[in-house]
């Protein structure tokens, strides 16, 4: 049984940081893209940031490029969200999602086969 198990949400200041972390188990967490993606009240859940398997390539979302850093250590089988100068407009739950892939990354979250439950992020101006 897969699971995905999202941490570190919480309550902070504009312009400050916090460090998302998602460990995957029951999955061959090499194999897969793992993504970030948030949903904010009243909107659609967009794509935040993603890494392949390797590491070796990443895509943002443009409002976070620059601010927000996705990483992962696949002998933990863990992927990581560091967010930093953190923004009201950043609010959301935030989810992790596992993309059985060899090549290419998506953004659209029907393509993602497993999801985590989503931790809250809320940013005071």
């Amino acid at each position: 049984q897969v699971q995905l198990v999202e941490s570190g949400g919480g309550l902070v200041q504009a312009g400050g940081s916090l460090r998302l972390s998602c460990a995957a188990s029951g999955l061959t967490f090499s194999s897969y893209v793992l993504s970030w993606f948030r949903q904010a009240p009243g909107k659609e859940r967009e794509f935040v940031a993603g890494i392949r398997g390797s590491g070796a390539r990443t895509d943002y979302l443009d409002s976070v490029q620059g601010r927000f850093t996705v990483s992962r250590d696949n002998a933990k089988s863990t992927v990581y969200l560091q967010m930093n100068n953190l923004k009201p407009e950043d609010t959301a739950v935030y989810y992790c999602a596992a993309d059985f892939r060899v090549y290419g990354l998506r953004t659209a979250d029907t393509e993602y086969d497993y999801w985590g439950q989503g931790t809250q992020v809320t940013v005071s101006s």
